[in-house]
């Protein structure tokens, strides 16, 4: 009986040092938190007055800025899983075909926001060129300028504050919420923000787009790098051949810098696409248009160039004193 009670007592005893210790627990984190809280807010009046003047800045720049947030409404499938090698314009690659694939987060049944597009031949589509890194310069040097640099908002560059495409494509169908076109300048996965019909009504210049001997119809739409922003040049010459006579549209002299190079293919390469059934004449518009960047084609002149197309890689061999290039193989991609 002795034994018992001294059990109890001591059972007794456990329980109140438990409750003890948890008091004390909760003590303590309190006032950790209160001298955390202390060290938190106490800055010398040199300090505080540093924090004003911020605050203040803080506070006006808010007042002036806007920040904007969409959510994408579909995404782009197109042969080419990264920007090397991308046409800069949907007319380099017409044979080329991507899917806009629209999304269930906007509309429950997106194929009802597609009615009545079969009625139009061509789209615009604004994009996001989600493969760009995130440096953003005020001067950019496109590829006909060799080297030479201009402002941004003169260019097609997908190096932009604001970094979106704008792109004319062709549509060859519709089936449910997935729009079939002609036309690749994106990059696969690349993310859609909207897209709307072509009217040349609305979308041609109401004045003459004149062509004199310095200008390239198809320059309109070229840029610095892949992706980016294009139009159907067909369209719009047959167009604004309608149209009254006006002032022209003015472009600047160096859009004449245009240069096709002569395309020409391996026996292995030609086997080779046989056997992968790649189209040749898609080869070769990609390579004639020289997708090679203006520092590679400066720096590095007549070299091995390879890029993705589908599932295959192709390689090609540039000559530049001869203003031409060699498919010299077209493999399949190996998987990483």
């Amino acid at each position: 009986e002795n034994l018992k009670e001294q059990l109890k007592v001591a059972r007794k005893e456990i329980k109140n040092l438990r409750k003890q210790i948890t008091t004390l627990n909760y003590t303590q984190k309190k006032e950790i938190e209160a001298v955390r809280q202390l060290l938190n807010d106490f800055k010398c009046q040199n300090c505080k007055n540093i924090a004003h003047n911020t605050e203040n800045n803080v506070s006006d720049a808010s007042r002036t800025t806007l920040e904007i947030k969409f959510s994408p409404i579909g995404t782009i499938k197109t042969p080419f899983p990264e920007k090397r090698g991308v046409p800069r314009q949907a007319s380099i690659s017409p044979q080329i075909e991507g899917v806009i694939d629209l999304t269930y987060d906007t509309f429950n049944n997106p194929e009802h926001s597609l009615e009545g597009l079969e009625d139009f031949s061509h789209i615009w589509v604004i994009y996001y060129f989600h493969k760009n890194p995130c440096h953003v310069k005020a001067k950019i040097a496109p590829p006909r300028l060799e080297g030479n640099r201009i402002g941004v908002f003169s260019s097609r560059s997908p190096h932009r504050p604001c970094p979106l495409g704008l792109s004319l494509v062709e549509i060859t169908k519709i089936e449910g919420s997935k729009i079939y076109f002609k036309g690749i300048d994106m990059v696969d996965g690349s993310p859609v923000f909207d897209i709307k019909p072509y009217v040349p009504q609305y979308d041609t210049p109401s004045k003459e787009i004149s062509h004199p001997e310095y200008f390239d119809l198809e320059f309109i739409n070229a840029r610095e790098a892949p992706d980016g922003q294009e139009t159907n040049s067909d369209s719009l010459a047959s167009t604004s051949q309608a149209i009254s006579n006006k002032p022209m549209v003015r472009v600047p002299n160096w859009v004449s810098n245009a240069n096709t190079l002569a395309v020409t293919f391996s026996d292995k390469a030609i086997e080779q696409m046989t056997e992968l059934e790649i189209n040749s004449e898609s080869v070769r518009q990609l390579i004639a248009s020289d997708p090679r960047s203006a520092y590679l084609r400066t720096k590095h002149k007549s070299q091995i160039f390879s890029f993705q197309f589908s599932e295959a890689t192709i390689t090609a061999k540039f000559d530049d004193s001869h203003n031409s290039v060699t498919v010299v193989q077209v493999r399949k991609t190996q998987s990483t």
